[in-house]
């Protein structure tokens, strides 16, 4: 696939950063929204984080209707909604009303984890029995309720997901590990691969997932995307420091602790220990982080290893200001427009 014309989205978190509220980073995502949606974004998906103060993105489908009642031309997606933690009848009636709000400008990206911890998930579903089969199942439903095509006589042939609606949302998985490209490419629906999760092994599983695409109703061609974190400054002091507080972060998550909203000041000082500091030269391969000139670089070869020609941006920042400028500064690189 030609990478030569790149498209960006956008993966946002809502994440509340030191001395913020809740309420604040939650208004930060609406002003990101619209200001991506000027710039010439592709989509702009939102996330689904439980029991963890540091993000406030907990509901993705509620954030949406109010997203894209805000937004003009920017898809408005799920980045995603956690599947064990729902129904398929009750994630189908949800698209649908978000269809019927703002039609084909959906996008149902959906994770076969629960996005939180065991104790959590088992409280927001207490049927969740953690089986690849029941996923499984969801998939086979959701694509049913969506098309009222339930099996007589069967419960999902019986049900009828409301409102009755006629566009169904572009339906993709997001993956950190290739099994659920496989899903993707036998319900013919997009793949996204978490790279910002896990940076190994994403081209092989996209390839895969080309290679074994059944096209379906909703998507004729196999469809495919990388998402990053993205950190993007003409001021190269904001650059170190924005590494430097990515380090933090993903030590402090890989000992237990949770993501806490932290500032540089805070970590400056922090030595690591040798089995640390290896940890973190594997997860800087989650990030990039450069001036425009080095992101825009980064990114072509990160599109041309993965063979794709769209890239989700995950930028976490300090300052919102810093946020803003960095996705405008990509957007000038890639030249996008609206």
């Amino acid at each position: 696939m030609s990478t030569n014309k790149i498209r960006l989205s956008v993966l946002d978190q809502s994440p509340v950063r030191k001395g913020v509220t809740a309420e604040q980073a939650v208004q930060e995502t609406i002003a990101l929204a619209k200001y991506t949606d000027e710039l010439g974004y592709t989509r702009f998906w939102v996330s689904e984080h439980h029991n963890t103060g540091a993000l406030a993105g907990s509901t993705p489908e509620v954030l949406m209707a109010y997203l894209a009642s805000q937004t003009k031309n920017i898809r408005i997606g799920s980045g995603g909604v956690m599947m064990p933690n729902h129904s398929a009848l009750k994630v189908a009636e949800n698209f649908r009303m978000l269809e019927a709000l703002a039609p084909g400008r959906i996008d149902l990206g959906m994770g076969r984890a629960p996005g939180t911890d065991r104790l959590t998930a088992s409280v927001l579903n207490p049927s969740n029995q953690f089986r690849e089969q029941d996923f499984i199942e969801q998939l086979y439903d959701l694509r049913n309720y969506f098309h009222d095509t339930g099996e007589p006589g069967t419960s999902v042939g019986k049900i009828r997901a409301i409102p009755q609606v006629q566009t169904v949302p572009d339906m993709w998985l997001l993956s950190s590990s290739g099994q659920s490209g496989l899903f993707a490419a036998h319900f013919g629906m997009g793949l996204s691969f978490a790279h910002f999760i896990n940076p190994l092994g994403g081209p092989e599983a996209v390839k895969l997932y080309r290679e074994r695409f059944q096209p379906s109703d909703d998507m004729k061609h196999e469809q495919a995307s990388v998402a990053i974190f993205v950190f993007c400054s003409e001021d190269e002091e904001k650059i170190r420091r924005h590494q430097a507080l990515m380090d933090y972060r993903f030590t402090q998550f890989e000992k237990g602790a949770g993501i806490k909203p932290v500032g540089y000041e805070d970590i400056k000082d922090v030595e690591y220990t040798g089995q640390e500091l290896e940890r973190i030269r594997y997860n800087r391969a989650r990030v990039v982080t450069g001036t425009p000139g080095e992101i825009k670089l980064k990114l072509k070869w990160l599109a041309e290893d993965y063979k794709v020609d769209e890239i989700i941006a995950v930028t976490i920042t300090e300052n919102f200001e810093d946020r803003l400028t960095s996705y405008r500064l990509l957007a000038e690189q890639f030249e996008l427009e609206r």
